[in-house]
C-alpha cells in the first residue's frame, strides 16, 4: 500500500495570469526534495540560491556567512512535510533566486493515502509557463513577454535569441515535467532524488 501523500499547489507571486502548478508529494519527503520538485515543475534551472520560509523559520542550504546577516538558515533536508502537517502548517513560502526574487506560495491542499500502482511524487497539472531564469524578476518578465509577443518590438529579435528561439506563455512543458518527476518517483524506490544541477550556488 502506498504511503500518505499531500496535494501541493505552487503559485508564483506577481504573475497575471497566474503561473501555478500542482503536485502530489509523499509526506515523508523533505523540503530539499520539495525544492527539487518545484525546480522541475516550474522549469527553473537550479542555478541560484533558494529558501523556504515557514513561519519564523528559514530552511535552505546554510552557508557559514549566513550568520553575518543575523539570520539562521536551517537545513532543508532536516525537516519533512509530515512534520509541517502535524504542526498545522498549511502554507509557506519558497523563494528562488534572491536577485530576481521569485516568491512561490506553497499551499498544502489535502492529505490522502496514495493510490496503488501510482508512484510519487506525481505531477497533477498547472497553467502558464514560468519565467526564464535571469529575466529580471516580475518587471523583467513583463517586459520580456511584451517583446516576445510583438514581432515589431525593438527588442523582439534580441529576446528571441536570448531564449533560444521560442517562448510560448501557454506551454508549461508538461511532457518533460511529467517525465522528470516520474524519474524522481522511480528513484524513490531507492534513495530519494537530487535533481539539482548546482544546488544552492553563490550566484544570486
Amino acid at each position: 500500500m502506498n504511503e500518505p501523500v499531500v496535494r501541493i499547489r505552487i503559485e508564483l507571486e506577481g504573475t497575471d495570469p497566474q503561473v501555478w502548478r500542482a503536485v502530489d508529494v509523499p509526506l515523508s519527503s523533505t523540503l530539499m526534495a520539495l525544492h527539487d520538485i518545484i525546480q522541475v515543475a516550474m522549469r527553473w534551472q537550479g542555478a541560484h540560491m533558494f529558501e523556504f520560509v515557514v513561519g519564523d523559520q528559514v530552511y535552505g542550504e546554510p552557508y557559514p556567512d549566513d550568520s553575518a546577516w543575523d539570520r539562521k538558515v536551517l537545513q532543508a533536508k532536516s525537516i519533512r512535510l509530515k512534520t509541517l502537517v502535524e504542526r498545522g502548517v498549511d502554507r509557506f513560502l519558497y523563494v528562488y533566486d534572491f536577485g530576481d526574487n521569485w516568491r512561490h506560495h506553497i499551499i498544502l491542499d489535502s492529505v490522502r493515502q496514495g493510490e496503488d500502482h501510482t508512484d510519487y511524487p506525481a505531477f497533477v497539472g498547472g497553467a502558464r509557463r514560468a519565467p526564464p531564469d535571469d529575466v529580471g524578476g516580475i518587471s523583467g518578465f513583463e517586459a520580456f513577454l511584451e517583446a516576445m509577443t510583438d514581432p515589431r518590438h525593438e527588442d523582439h529579435d534580441q529576446m528571441l535569441e536570448w531564449c533560444d528561439g521560442s517562448f510560448d506563455p501557454e506551454d508549461i512543458d508538461e511532457r518533460d515535467i511529467r517525465m522528470i518527476i516520474g524519474n524522481f518517483a522511480a528513484r524513490r524506490r531507492g534513495p530519494l532524488m537530487s535533481h539539482r544541477r548546482s544546488g544552492r550556488s553563490k550566484q544570486q
